[in-house]
């Protein structure tokens, strides 16, 4: 698949990476609204196709207290009024075969979660959508593996697949990106995102609350456009220290712009070499 294959996509032709990006979840219709406007004002600026980002519900967490969400269908309408206030694409994870059908209905994008990439039902029951499919890696996976995730999209005659990369299980606490994995998972004809906040989460923590170090989103992101990613997922947040998931690491919203004309600007001297 292209880009170009995600309804209401902008700026396909400018060269650019593309963009993945919203909160971890759904907290409610005012901080969606916000947030999506801000980093559509970035992006349409530096002309970098755009796909507003946000969980609807959030199923794995570590602690039975953990905010989950604020109710599915109050979620998912929250995307589709994202969609139809800024004219952008949506994306959204979903947990389980019988949820595809449900989040289809509001969104453009289904993601498969990295924990869920090798549940051939839920994989096959996104593909049945018809919708772009968006497959995170499992952290416990090599590149190479996600082969056969891929094919199970195409075997339902959906070939609108991509791949996120998450970073790999290093020890019990910490995840690393592997560089090489990139065009490995290229190699299967799909786009490859790299997701730079959670790739930096550190998970498993004796708290039951998942620490991260967003200081190095930067650094992962650097990286990931000059060994030629085709997109990049993150989770942004006007207040990461009071939002209600996975706020250890995700960027804060007032440094996005700072960051993407970076990236930006490698991407330009990539594109010339």
């Amino acid at each position: 698949m292209t880009i170009s294959n995600i309804p209401k996509i902008k700026h396909t032709d400018s060269g650019q990476f593309f963009l993945l990006a919203g909160p971890c979840a759904i907290e409610g219709e005012e901080m969606a609204l916000r947030i999506a406007e801000e980093i559509l004002r970035v992006t349409d600026k530096l002309k970098i196709p755009f796909v507003f980002k946000g969980s609807y519900r959030k199923a794995n967490r570590s602690r039975i207290d953990s905010f989950a969400g604020i109710g599915d269908e109050k979620a998912l309408k929250i995307l589709r009024k994202v969609s139809e206030t800024f004219d952008v694409p949506t994306v959204t994870d979903f947990h389980s075969a019988e949820e595809a059908a449900m989040a289809a209905e509001y969104v453009d994008v289904l993601q498969i979660p990295a924990f869920l990439c090798r549940q051939t039902d839920i994989v096959m029951a996104a593909a049945h959508t018809g919708k772009v499919v968006n497959i995170k890696k499992g952290q416990f996976l090599a590149p190479d593996a996600m082969k056969y995730a891929v094919e199970k999209v195409r075997d339902c005659g959906n070939p609108n697949v991509m791949i996120t990369d998450r970073g790999t299980m290093f020890g019990y606490q910490d995840l690393i990106v592997d560089y090489r994995g990139i065009p490995a998972m290229q190699k299967l004809g799909a786009p490859v995102v790299l997701d730079i906040t959670h790739s930096l989460q550190q998970p498993n923590q004796s708290s039951g609350v998942t620490g991260g170090k967003p200081e190095l989103i930067e650094t992962v992101a650097r990286a990931g456009v000059a060994v030629g990613v085709d997109g990049f997922f993150l989770e942004t947040h006007h207040d990461p220290a009071n939002a209600k998931s996975d706020g250890a690491n995700m960027l804060r919203l007032d440094l996005l712009e700072n960051l993407l004309t970076k990236l930006s600007i490698i991407r330009d001297a990539v594109n010339r070499l």
